[in-house]
């Protein structure tokens, strides 16, 4: 599946809801992933689609880039998962996004009409192969993400109100979110309307942008008052909500909830295929829940080039085989056996025993295996992928003249099982071999790093 833009630019404009500021919204082709750029400022500044950006959650999710802000991202970002967009250049001449009537619809509707193309990258899922749980013991929140074919979401709401009641919404796939999802408005409290009204924010706040659940019974006075705070000549509540409209649908507050879910987990960056049980979620909770999936989304990415092999998997090589494309011998031939051989790629095993000579000294009681031998077992392991497709190479020896980049990650000991991959990262040219290695133990990233060979041959061979 190819990832997808729009096909020509489109724009959009509206209020911000905090803000009360006129702003306009220009979506644009792109081949660079979801970029925002802040084109009122002196210098445009860019926004890159990145939850450890975030930065606020009250009433909305902002992201910082710089010294800047963005405001209210969460149902542009919906909109734009809801249609499967992955790259996109969103030009906002403000500080916040428009609240339009309070959902995604109005974002969907516009990038809809202009119709979608497919880029030439292959577009790249977040799968989430395990359950992973985010809970808050202070507000009960609890989100889960668990294995699933498609994209799921469910989302659970109870704000304890006689009004509202406890409420559900589901979404199995994409197919239903322009008419069921998208255009399910923000909600507030009457209670806070007016605390939020009082503290200068939701400037651009209207009854045509939000549902207000009436939540206490309110004098005719009261009413008046509200009435004239909002510039509104009269208000009536009809069915325990204060509005011109009845809702959407008997959950839209259940139902936005699981619209402000999509689109915070969107920053993430990647499109997931899992199930997502949401309770009692809010920008907050969502925001640590998807710096959770974000850290996990990197750690799968790092592994997915991880070798797996069985144990009655038939080696390449066995370690007299490896003797022969390699001069070492003991105490220092760090292969065991060479499991797989490609033309840019080889894998190698090196079983760790207590028996290793460097244990006596590396470290008495507590013995690690230690780094810098890591990078030679790989180092002879590229050797064998450097040797392999040359005549007699046992008249040839590889001498490694550079590493970059080396990280250690974690302790090997006794008992470990390193596997070894060492990946081309350019041609073999006049002798030089430029590759990537990584040590992996179980599932986990041991060490890595770029390492430069140079293959010679023996004057004495």
């Amino acid at each position: 599946m190819k990832r997808k833009t729009i096909l020509k630019d489109i724009s959009v404009s509206g209020v911000g809801l905090h803000t009360g500021k006129k702003v306009t919204l220009t979506f644009k082709p792109s081949e660079k992933g979801i970029r925002f750029q802040r084109t009122d400022l002196d210098d445009p500044i860019s926004f890159i689609l990145d939850v450890n950006k975030v930065v606020s959650t009250q009433r909305g999710t902002t992201i910082k880039s710089g010294e800047h802000t963005l405001q209210t991202i969460e149902h542009v970002l919906s909109a734009i998962a809801g249609l499967g967009i992955d790259d996109l250049e969103i030009e906002v001449d403000g500080p916040e996004m428009p609240i339009m009537d309070g959902s995604a619809i109005e974002f969907y509707k516009a990038l809809e009409s202009v119709g979608l193309k497919d880029n030439e990258e292959e577009k790249e899922f977040f799968v989430i192969d395990e359950v992973i749980k985010y809970m808050d013991p202070a507000t009960g929140t609890e989100l889960i993400a668990m294995p699933a074919e498609d994209f799921e979401i469910t989302t659970m709401i109870d704000f304890n109100s006689d009004t509202l009641g406890p409420q559900f919404a589901e979404m199995k796939g994409w197919e239903s979110y322009k008419e069921e999802v998208a255009p399910c408005r923000t909600f507030v409290f009457l209670h806070e309307l007016e605390a939020l009204a009082d503290s200068g924010l939701i400037k651009g706040g209207d009854l045509d942008n939000a549902v207000v659940i009436v939540d206490r019974e309110m004098s005719p006075e009261e009413m008046r008052h509200l009435a004239k705070k909002l510039n509104k000549d009269e208000l009536k509540i009809e069915k325990g909500v204060l509005n011109r409209s009845n809702l959407r649908f008997g959950n839209e507050p259940a139902r936005h909830k699981l619209l402000d879910v999509i689109g915070d987990l969107a920053l993430i960056g990647k499109p997931i295929k899992g199930r997502i049980i949401a309770n009692r979620p809010g920008h907050t909770a969502n925001v640590a829940f998807a710096k959770i999936l974000k850290q996990k989304y990197v750690k799968q990415r790092k592994l997915k080039g991880m070798p797996n092999y069985a144990k009655d998997h038939e080696p390449v090589l066995e370690v007299e085989g490896v003797k022969k494309y390699l001069p070492h011998r003991y105490p220092f031939l760090m292969v065991d056996r060479i499991m797989e051989i490609q033309s840019d790629m080889v894998v190698g095993i090196k079983t760790v025993t207590n028996n290793e000579a460097f244990f006596q000294g590396h470290f008495p009681g507590n013995p690690v295996f230690p780094g810098v031998l890591q990078m030679e077992a790989l180092a002879q392991t590229g050797g064998i992928l450097a040797l392999f497709s040359v005549e007699e190479p046992e008249k040839w020896d590889t001498y490694f003249i550079k590493m970059d980049n080396v990280k250690f990650k974690r302790k090997v000991v006794p008992g470990d099982t390193m596997v070894l991959k060492m990946q081309l990262l350019s041609p073999i040219r006049r002798g030089i071999v430029h590759m990537q290695g990584t040590v992996y133990v179980g599932n986990n990233i041991v060490s890595e790093g770029e390492l430069t060979a140079q293959i010679i041959k023996r004057t004495n061979g």
